[in-house]
């Protein structure tokens, strides 16, 4: 039997650096977990969804290198990002007796892997952890740069911390199993790089959004690949958002307002930010920083992919009166100042402010009951 075939990316952060492993077939490669920490016991963080796919293969591999390997499935979903599910985290580490050596792997997707990693950064004041994310929205972004946490009613991860894992492991066999919302839904994530970094990469997911909607192992390979090579250029330069690395939060900040708006779960994160991408570059438009007709081609590319392109109304009596008031609430909004993540032009970004005013044309513009 041959071994599978992977590519690396990695993240340079000195002593913080690790690689991110892309191919098919990887939970059950021993070799993904060579040089991993020594310990006596592994708890495996999954969900009650992906648990039954992948957990048996993982529990496999772990169990030739470390003597108790335990698996705890949370509920399924956004609306589960939060303190109540967080603590079956730290229960299950407590009545196990682990200790500050403890490996954590998480199983799943974006919100498995953000708890995981909050978890890890809290337990005994940390524990090493490794991603798995089993979801592409997931594999593109959430799971690579160490960005951790969960919900508050009034804002979307508002408490967490930057925690980095010590691998990445995308396994692209997952992605066969992903709902076509979910596979729409990551694909969010990997068109935002095209507009704020890598015109080609735009081009290319125009000419292959098809082969990626029938998940096409190559084609799912290079969208990957790409996604996280640019996100770990990114990260590199900076690690806890304090310039450059807020780009990566394109589409963002409206999104984030549907899914608190809506109620967590009700959008998908992916689907909120596609829709969020729509508004932002309107917004970039209406500031003169790009012309119509590449909104128009962003707007399209989204809409192939399968994700809504205009946004919900949160409140019939003032609607842009209630984006912007949940907006304020967002982690990159300064001294009440809402900041954007604007196109510059194509393939490159800027955050700044923007009048309330226009804001509101944008909003009321975007959205429809």
């Amino acid at each position: 039997m041959s071994m599978p075939l992977f590519q690396t990316v990695s993240i340079d952060l000195a002593e913080r650096s690790y690689d991110i492993h892309i191919g098919s077939g990887l939970l059950s490669l021993d070799a993904m977990f060579d040089g991993l920490p020594r310990a006596t016991s592994v708890l495996i963080v999954s969900n009650e969804t992906v648990a039954p796919l992948y957990a048996a293969p993982l529990q496999a591999s772990l169990r030739k290198r470390y003597s108790k390997v335990l698996t705890l499935a949370l509920p399924d979903g956004e609306v589960h990002k939060n303190w109540q599910t967080l603590n079956l985290i730290f229960d299950a580490l407590l009545q196990n007796g682990c200790d500050r050596k403890t490996l954590l792997v998480a199983l799943g997707g974006g919100v498995v892997g953000d708890m995981t990693g909050f978890a890890a950064a809290s337990f005994m004041r940390g524990v090493p952890f490794v991603q798995l994310p089993t979801t592409l929205l997931a594999q593109v972004d959430s799971s690579v740069g160490g960005k951790t946490g969960i919900n508050h009613p009034l804002g979307k991860n508002m408490v967490g911390a930057f925690y980095q894992p010590l691998r990445v492991i995308c396994d692209l066999a997952s992605l066969q199993t992903l709902p076509v919302r979910e596979l729409s839904a990551g694909l969010a994530e990997v068109i935002k790089y095209g507009p704020i970094a890598d015109l080609q990469f735009m081009d290319w997911l125009e000419q292959n959004m098809d082969r990626l909607l029938a998940r096409d192992a190559d084609a799912l390979a290079h969208a990957v690949r790409r996604s996280c090579e640019i996100k770990a250029w990114v990260v590199a330069q900076d690690e806890r958002e304090g310039g450059l690395r807020a780009i990566l939060n394109f589409g963002h900040t409206f999104g984030h307002a549907i899914e608190a708006g809506m109620g967590y779960g009700a959008w998908l994160h992916g689907e909120a930010v596609g829709c969020g991408m729509v508004m932002a570059a309107q917004l970039s438009q209406r500031l003169g920083l790009v012309d119509a007709d590449f909104v128009a081609r962003l707007r399209a590319l989204i809409l192939r992919a399968g994700l809504p392109v205009v946004g919900p109304v949160l409140n019939a009596a003032d609607n842009a009166g209630r984006y912007l008031e949940l907006m304020r609430l967002d982690k990159k909004s300064d001294a009440g100042e809402i900041r954007f993540v604007l196109i510059d032009g194509p393939s490159r970004a800027r955050v700044q402010g923007a009048a309330d005013s226009l804001v509101r044309e944008v909003i009321d513009a975007c959205c429809q009951a």
